[in-house]
C-alpha cells in the first residue's frame, strides 16, 4: 500500500442520499470528519459548507485521479486535507493528526464512483470496451486482466459465487479458462463476450456480465477486507457522541456494514449461564433509525442511486 499522501482540496458534486447523509452527520460547526471515499468531492464540499473556520475535515481515496482532481480543483482550504490511501489506513495516517478520539463523524460512500464508470480505461464497466483493469489505486497491485489470466479455475468459480453470488459461476470460470488458453483476455468487451455466451439464459433488465465484473473488482481491491478495517479504524477514532455514516451499493456491502453496527450495539454475546444479563452489557454503537433508501425522485435523476443505502451509528460511552 502507498504511503499516506496529503494534497488540499473541495467541489460541488452531488453525490447519492447527500442530503440524508450530511443530516444524519449532524454537523457542528468546530467539528472534525471524515470523508473516507473522496471520489469527486461532493460530500467534502457540503461537510465544509457546514464547518466554521476552526472545523477540520480529512478526506481519503485511493484513486490517484480523485487525487489528482481534487489537488487541481480544491487547493486553497486550509481546514481540508486529503490522503492518497485506503480508508483501510484511517487509523494510521491520523494518529499523527492527533485525532484519535476526538473525530465528529465518519462518512464512507462505497463503490465505483461515475467518473470510474464513465472511463472505459479504467475497466470497471461492461458498457463499453476498454482495458480490463479495475483497480481502484493505479499505482499499485495486479490488474484484473493478469489476475483473470492466472487465476486457477476452482479459485475464479469461488471469487465469482462469493462476492458476485453469480449461479452460473463455474459454468463463467470454465468459459474464461477455455477462452484465456486460445488468447489472453485483455479488454472488457472480451471478458462481457465470454460470460455472456457462458449464461444459458439472462435476467430480465439485467446485463450477463454484472455479477461477474462486480465480484471481480471486489476481488482485485480486497473491497470487503478493507471496509472491516475501515469501520473498525473510523469506530476507533470517533469520540462519544460521533456518527458513523455508511452508504452502501450492493448486498454484501450493506450486510457487512448491519453486522458491525449490530455487533457493536449488541456487545459480545456472553454464555448463558453468566450471571451478567445480556441487557447490562456495555453498548459501543447505538443505531440511529432504519435503513435510508434514496427518494424515487433521486432514482429517477440518477438511476445508478436505485440500489444505494444509508445507515448511521452513534459511538456510546
Amino acid at each position: 500500500m502507498v504511503a499516506c499522501r496529503m494534497i488540499k482540496t473541495f467541489d460541488t458534486h452531488q453525490p447519492v442520499l447527500l442530503d440524508e447523509a450530511i443530516l444524519h452527520l449532524a454537523i457542528k460547526t468546530t467539528g472534525t470528519y471524515i470523508d473516507a471515499t473522496f471520489g469527486r468531492g461532493g460530500h467534502s464540499q457540503v461537510i465544509l459548507d457546514h464547518l466554521g473556520p476552526e472545523g477540520r475535515l480529512y478526506a481519503f481515496d485511493k484513486d490517484p485521479d480523485a487525487v489528482a482532481y481534487a489537488k487541481i480543483q480544491f487547493a486553497h482550504d486550509k481546514r481540508f486535507t486529503i490522503f492518497h490511501a485506503s480508508f483501510a489506513k484511517l487509523k494510521k495516517c491520523l494518529i499523527p493528526e492527533n485525532v484519535a478520539g476526538k473525530i465528529d463523524g465518519v462518512l464512507f460512500d462505497l463503490g465505483v464512483s461515475s467518473p470510474q464508470l464513465d472511463n472505459p480505461n479504467r475497466g470497471f464497466s461492461f458498457m463499453r470496451a476498454g482495458t480490463l483493469d479495475m483497480r481502484m489505486d493505479t499505482t499499485q497491485g495486479e490488474d484484473a486482466s493478469e489476475w483473470l489470466n492466472k487465476v486457477s479455475e476452482k479459485e475464479l468459480a469461488d471469487v465469482l459465487w462469493t462476492w458476485g453470488e453469480e449461479r452460473f459461476s463455474r459454468r463463467i470460470a470454465h468459459a474464461i479458462v477455455l477462452a484465456r488458453a486460445e488468447t489472453p483476455i485483455q479488454t472488457t468487451d472480451q471478458l462481457s463476450h465470454i460470460i455472456a455466451a457462458a449464461v444459458p439464459f439472462r435476467e430480465k433488465g439485467k446485463n450477463p456480465a454484472t455479477r461477474s465484473f462486480q465480484a471481480i473488482r471486489i476481488a482485485i481491491n480486497r473491497e470487503l477486507e478493507e471496509l472491516e478495517y475501515g469501520l473498525e479504524s473510523a469506530f476507533e477514532l470517533l469520540k462519544v457522541g460521533g456518527r458513523l455514516a455508511v452508504i452502501s451499493f450492493h448486498s454484501l456491502e450493506d450486510r457487512l456494514v448491519k453486522q458491525f453496527i449490530h455487533h457493536k450495539e449488541q456487545g459480545p454475546l456472553l454464555p448463558a449461564r453468566l450471571p451478567v444479563k445480556q441487557v447490562n452489557v456495555h453498548v459501543q454503537l447505538k443505531k440511529i433509525g432504519r435503513a435510508i433508501k434514496p427518494s424515487e425522485q433521486e432514482i429517477a435523476s440518477n438511476p445508478r442511486a436505485r440500489s444505494a443505502i444509508l445507515r448511521i451509528g452513534e459511538k456510546q460511552p
